[in-house]
Order: structure tokens, then C-alpha cells, then sequence
């Protein structure tokens, strides 16, 4: 994609050998070739101008193409790889109406549903865990911050298979949750912000969230990690150390393709634009673009 910038410097360089040339002119005192110069670089500026006008009407048709393309081509490539497959989306560290839009776009427009969303609470609630967990070793919780991790683990699970622990704790769990617990195919996580605060709760965001993957990754259901192109900090080395695949343009056509093979198990890897990313695609899309065309 081009960046418009390139055509505004230009010009501000154009303008400062403008000046340049002005102030040169008045130092040799020579009328004449202050005007001269004065002309000449007004006639370059002029065509600069004009260039970069012509230029960016190029770069943006082309942008317009590119585009009209990827949207074309999207559907064809996404059709049916998650057919039936049911996705959840958990949030950690707030959550974000543009990413929940663009993983419910990649899932349906390839056969699958977006079953739930959910924001876990952080820091989280011991005490309303704990009471949600009566009867088990972990309503101790509250007093015994070591079985949080545990906790956590073990809700990971309920939440991939739909267990009684996930729905039970769902009030206390999450800060906001839309959909069902009754069992997913694949999870998406969406890691928000700048993660846990250096503060007295960072031990148990850390618990929690690092419980939870654990959990759902003993499923061996698919786990993508997904963000946008202007997601700051990025969370893919998060990921990656978690053993999960990532997408970090989900906001982008290429990047949806990309959520879309992860979570179907076809791809494992960091896929995206940026430096952190093996590439834009899976190379299994590759091989099915060019087996398709």
C-alpha cells in the first residue's frame, strides 16, 4: 500500500530548495539571477505538483483495483472452510467492536458461527470465583492465590467443551460475555492494550490468562491470536510464546483469509504485515489459489 507522505515531502523539499535558491540569489546580488531562479524553480514546483497530482490518482485506481479484487476474491477462497465449525472469541485486557466485526465477518463468510464473545475480567474476581467454584478444592481461592492458575486451566477447558465450571463461573469470569458456552471448534484470543499493570494484580492477570490458554490448548482445538494492523503494542511474540498462531491484520482481506485457515487447522504460524509475521499468507492458501485458478 502506498503512503501518501512520499508526494507531501516531496513538495516540502521542492519548497526548501525554493528558498535556498532565494536566499543564494540575494547573497550574489545579482537581480537577474534571482529572478531567473525564481522562475525556473516555480516551473519545477509547478511540475512537481503536477506529477504528484497524476502520481497519486495512479497509486490510488490501483489501490481501488487491488481492493475490488481482494473483496472478489475473499469469498472464494474462505467458502466453506469452517462449514458447521463453531468459534469462540475471547477478549483479555478490554475488548474491541472492530476486531469482534472482523472475526465474525472471516467466520461466517466461511461457513462457521461466532458462538460467543467474551472479555475476561481483570484483574480477576477471586472472591466471586470462589463462591461460583462451592464445593470444589477451589473455593479456596480467595485465600490461596496459587490456585487461580489451576482455576483457570481447568476453565479453559469447560469453555472449549462446553463443561458446567465455564457456565457456572460466566457472571464472575467475564466482564462481558454475548452467545453460548456449549463447546467451540476453535478459539480466537484478542490480547487488548498494554497488558497486565506493574502493580499488586499483575501475578493474577498473569494467572489467568496464561491459565486459560493452557487449558484451551489441552483441547487441541485450533488457538489463533488476532489483532489489527494498528494494534499498539503488538501481542504476536505473546502468542507465539504460547504456542498459539497469529494474524495480525484481521482488518485487512489478506488477513482474514489467514484467520480463516488458522482456525480450520490448515496453517500454524504468524501470518500478517508486520516484522514479526513469516508471511502475508499460509502457504496452503497459496497452493489452493493456485489450484482453484
Amino acid at each position: 500500500m502506498f503512503d501518501f507522505r512520499y508526494h507531501a515531502l516531496s513538495l516540502v523539499a521542492v519548497l526548501v530548495a525554493l528558498v535556498i535558491g532565494l536566499l543564494l540569489g540575494v547573497a550574489v546580488g545579482d537581480k537577474e539571477l534571482v529572478s531567473s531562479a525564481k522562475s525556473d524553480l516555480a516551473k519545477k514546483l509547478s511540475n512537481d505538483v503536477e506529477n504528484a497530482h497524476r502520481e497519486s490518482g495512479d497509486l490510488r485506481a490501483e489501490l481501488r483495483r487491488r481492493q475490488d479484487f481482494e473483496e472478489q476474491a475473499f469469498p472464494v477462497l474462505a467458502e466453506n472452510q469452517l462449514a458447521g465449525q463453531r468459534v469462540g472469541l475471547v477478549f483479555m485486557g478490554g475488548a474491541s467492536r472492530d476486531v469482534y466485526d472482523n472475526v465474525r465477518d472471516a467466520v461466517e463468510a466461511a461457513g462457521g458461527q461466532l458462538t460467543f464473545s467474551a472479555g475476561i475480567r481483570e484483574p480477576p474476581d477471586l472472591n466471586g470465583l470462589a463462591g461460583r467454584a462451592a464445593g470444589t478444592r477451589y473455593a479456596g481461592l480467595a485465600n490461596d492465590a496459587d490456585l487461580l492458575r489451576a482455576f483457570a486451566q481447568r476453565a479453559g477447558r469447560s469453555i472449549a467443551l462446553g463443561g458446567e465450571l465455564a457456565r457456572k463461573s460466566r457472571p464472575t469470569m467475564f466482564d462481558s460475555f454475548s452467545g453460548d458456552l456449549t463447546g467451540v471448534d476453535a478459539v480466537v484470543v484478542a490480547r487488548m492494550g498494554d497488558g497486565p499493570p506493574d502493580d499488586q494484580h499483575t501475578a493474577e492477570i498473569h494467572a489467568i490468562e496464561d491459565g486459560l490458554i493452557a487449558g484451551l490448548g489441552e483441547t487441541e482445538i485450533p488457538l489463533v491470536g488476532a489483532e489489527r494492523t494498528d494494534t499498539t503494542p503488538s501481542h504476536v511474540s505473546w502468542y507465539r510464546d504460547r504456542g498459539l498462531a497469529s494474524v495480525d491484520d484481521v482488518d485487512d482481506v489478506a488477513g482474514r483469509v489467514a484467520l480463516v485457515y488458522t482456525l480450520a487447522g490448515r496453517a500454524d504460524g504468524a501470518y500478517g504485515v508486520k516484522s514479526s509475521a513469516e508471511g502475508i499468507l499460509p502457504r496452503v492458501v497459496e497452493g489452493q489459489t493456485t489450484t482453484s485458478g
